[in-house]
């Protein structure tokens, strides 16, 4: 069986030749370990920094070169682009941020951006302007505008996909997730759920429309599906209550997983946290497969197998905190158990419970792949 094949069947629900494997992303300090050099490719702070001062095709350059050559080294199942992999942002007459130390930096609307040393990440903790806004209904009862993608971003997602196209299983863009919509960041948009749901659903509506509308132009035509990476909860539970999921979310996100199996795309879904009230949800709203199944979050994959692993596929079964902090006998403990409770019947991909994140051992991420060479065959 090819890649493809592989993960087509799993999905289906049919044994294939091997358990197939996966990763929702590897990031850069894992794949400058494989490459043996510098990166762009999931380095999103270093990416943005380069944006900023314009070097633009410096980093294009890497997203492409480097996602193919990681993905020849590797050779796993299933190819993603998750942020800093195939972006490029405009170029604007905007000035670039201003630095106001190492870390920290304010754009012209006094935005203020901040990097964190754990994600390897630049992330914006304070908007003046969103603290500004004033959400209404009216803002979203209007008809979306046309979506134009950008076409050099598109070269490099065209480029990785042609290269694999025919082998690997390929998880394109789409024209975005509905899942819980957050107007503002997640406190906003938590209060802004609780106090204003007029504008949650006019906003719902605007997005779905939007959205549907966008696939037309975002959805590749060489993709086998689309991975949205949207999460629903915390450690502990959801954000919201099912009720008001059900209430607010369960029918646009079902209708977007219409819309894009429309195009014959399969939507597998990325979800932190503890989502056991939601999973019957998952299910219904048509989910092919739900990945970064966490069990530091009591997420744990041989129960769910035994509760939903005939209806949904899932993937993962390495933890993530093992990855970074735990020993390479972890890692195999962890692949060992996930092969002996989740491979029967198929519908289990071996992945990690969120991703190759920063901080992960490479040691560790090489003793997984090698416990899986060992036991994939069905």
């Amino acid at each position: 069986m090819t890649s493809k094949e592989r993960v087509l069947a799993t999905l289906d629900g049919i044994e294939p030749d091997s358990v197939p494997i996966g990763e929702f992303a590897i990031d850069f300090d894992t794949v400058e370990k494989i490459l043996g050099h510098e990166t762009y490719l999931r380095a999103k702070a270093k990416s943005q920094i380069a944006f900023w001062e314009g070097r633009f095709d410096e980093v294009a350059e890497s997203y492409v070169n480097d996602h193919i050559e990681l993905h020849k080294k590797l050779d796993l199942d299933i190819i993603t682009f998750p942020m800093a992999t195939w972006e490029i942002p405009p170029e604007t007459d905007d000035p670039p941020p201003k630095k106001l130390d190492d870390t920290t930096w304010e754009d012209k609307y006094g935005r203020i951006f901040k990097y964190s040393n754990i994600t390897a990440d630049i992330t914006c903790i304070k908007d003046l302007v969103l603290e500004k806004t004033v959400f209404q209904p009216g803002d979203y009862q209007k008809e979306p505008e046309p979506i134009t993608r950008d076409e050099r971003s598109w070269k490099i997602l065209d480029s990785v996909i042609q290269q694999f196209k025919n082998d690997k299983f390929i998880c394109g863009p789409s024209g975005g997730e509905i899942g819980i919509v957050f107007l503002g960041d997640l406190e906003r948009g938590c209060i802004e759920l609780a106090q204003n749901p007029e504008t949650i659903r006019a906003a719902t509506d605007y997005f779905l429309r939007q959205q549907n509308m966008a696939d037309a132009v975002m959805l590749h035509p060489d993709a086998d599906a689309v991975l949205w990476g949207a999460d629903f909860g915390h450690k502990t539970g959801p954000f919201i209550s099912p009720k008001m999921f059900q209430e607010l979310f369960l029918e646009p996100n079902k209708a977007r997983v219409e819309n894009v199996k429309s195009y014959g795309k399969k939507v597998l879904k990325h979800c932190c946290g503890n989502t056991h009230a939601l999973l019957d949800f998952f299910i219904e709203i048509g989910y092919d497969a739900y990945q970064s199944i966490q069990p530091t979050a009591d997420m744990d994959i041989c129960a769910l197998k035994k509760s939903i692993g005939d209806k949904i596929t899932l993937w993962g079964g390495v933890a993530v905190e093992n990855m970074v902090g735990g020993t390479s006998e972890d890692i195999r403990n962890d692949v060992r158990r996930a092969m002996r409770c989740a491979r029967d019947g198929g519908r289990f991909i071996l992945g990690t419970s969120h991703s190759v994140a920063v901080g992960s051992k490479y040691d560790n991420y090489m003793a997984m792949l090698d416990e899986y060479y060992k036991l994939r065959a069905y």
